[in-house]
């Protein structure tokens, strides 16, 4: 909003000028971010008390109903205000992939909201039915792909059947033609997203430093892929448009750090779904538009570790009966170990950083 009123005025007002750079608007809708977050996390939190906490589940482990009874939940509302606030306020709103993430973040918000209402208002740990939020996230997912799908078609300069094929990393010239199946693929790969990082909050801290992690690199690659000369330069296959997506990585990343300053060990909140659906449906979203999905799979292998844990586990208990981890998600697998919940959360901590480096090296090593 601010890039569109303040735009026109930058030739006469050398000051408004700085909201013509990319890398300012980035910068200011993270620091806008970061700041309308904390400022209504602690009246937030305070309201969410007065409306009870959602119970802790039975089968979790032990340690967590003595020491996270009571912590309230739906703290991905934070999350949510900041990058709304961050992102209309420094994004250019003529921009189409700045509203298909909105759509895709705030949808899946919403339905991460009511699945937290319920289990708040019911007094149990059990929300919307899995195959309820599964065909909501899918079709809000279907909408946003199909939409991506049609801009990226109509775009200029983008060869044929390119914004229906996937980019392989590491290689320069290498697409996989998909067609009609792109749908269900960037579907798949946007409400994957959402649920892997869902699995993933399960300890204080653990799952937003992460996605911050992953903002960042995308916003990155959304900057590169979108600019016509860096992409070229690092032979990217270029995608216009898309580089905007960045100032949503910058708000991400705000938002983040501002509910990290509540989630901090000992959380004073929880994302719950509202937080967890919002940030992996956005994440998803935004490497199918910059064309980036395997490379998501990579920036975010820990949350591709957490969803393969509980897949695993299910499979082999139905199959043979026995468990191949002590407790699934991974991370309680740790927890039944012996292993200090902050020891865990930093070592993970370490690993998505290690994985999103992995990840941005694919930009130039082609």
């Amino acid at each position: 909003m601010l890039y569109l009123l303040l735009s026109p005025f930058a030739q006469d007002i050398i000051l408004f000028n700085v909201v013509n750079y990319l890398t300012f608007r980035t910068g200011a809708g993270l620091i806008t971010a970061f700041i309308v977050a904390i400022l209504i996390g602690k009246p937030f939190i305070s309201w969410l008390k007065t409306k009870g906490t959602q119970p802790i589940r039975d089968d979790g482990p032990e340690s967590h109903v003595l020491t996270k009874a009571g912590t309230p939940t739906m703290g991905g509302f934070i999350i949510l205000i900041g990058i709304l606030v961050g992102t209309l306020l420094w994004a250019d709103l003529t921009n189409p992939y700045i509203w298909v993430v909105i759509l895709v973040t705030a949808g899946f918000g919403g339905i991460g909201f009511i699945d937290d209402w319920r289990k708040v208002t019911k007094r149990s740990s059990a929300g919307i039915s899995g195959k309820m939020k599964l065909a909501l996230q899918s079709v809000v997912a279907l909408i946003a792909v199909i939409w991506m799908t049609e801009l990226l078609s109509s775009a200029p300069n983008v060869p044929d059947g390119f914004a229906t094929s996937i980019a392989v990393p590491f290689f320069k010239e290498v697409l996989i033609p998909l067609g009609y199946g792109f749908f269900l693929f960037g579907l798949i790969v946007i409400v994957g997203a959402s649920n892997a990082v869902n699995i993933t909050d399960g300890l204080d801290g653990l799952a937003i430093v992460p996605v911050m992690i992953a903002a960042a690199s995308f916003g990155f690659i959304a900057y590169f892929v979108g600019s016509a000369v860096y992409s070229n330069y690092l032979f990217l296959n270029f995608t216009p448009g898309t580089g905007e997506l960045a100032v949503i990585c910058g708000a991400i990343l705000g938002a983040g750090l501002g509910f990290l300053w509540y989630n901090a060990p000992p959380a004073m909140v929880f994302m719950g779904d509202t937080g967890s659906l919002s940030l992996g449906g956005a994440l998803g979203t935004i490497a199918v538009a910059v064309k980036h999905e395997i490379v998501l799979a990579i920036i975010g292998g820990l949350f591709v570790l957490e969803a393969l844990s509980v897949m695993i586990q299910v499979a082999s208990y139905k199959l043979t009966g026995k468990r191949v981890f002590r407790m699934a998600p991974i991370h309680h697998h740790f927890e039944k170990m012996g292993w200090a919940e902050p020891t865990i959360v930093i070592r993970f901590w370490i690993i998505a950083v290690v994985l999103a480096l992995i990840g941005l090296s694919t930009l130039k090593l082609r």
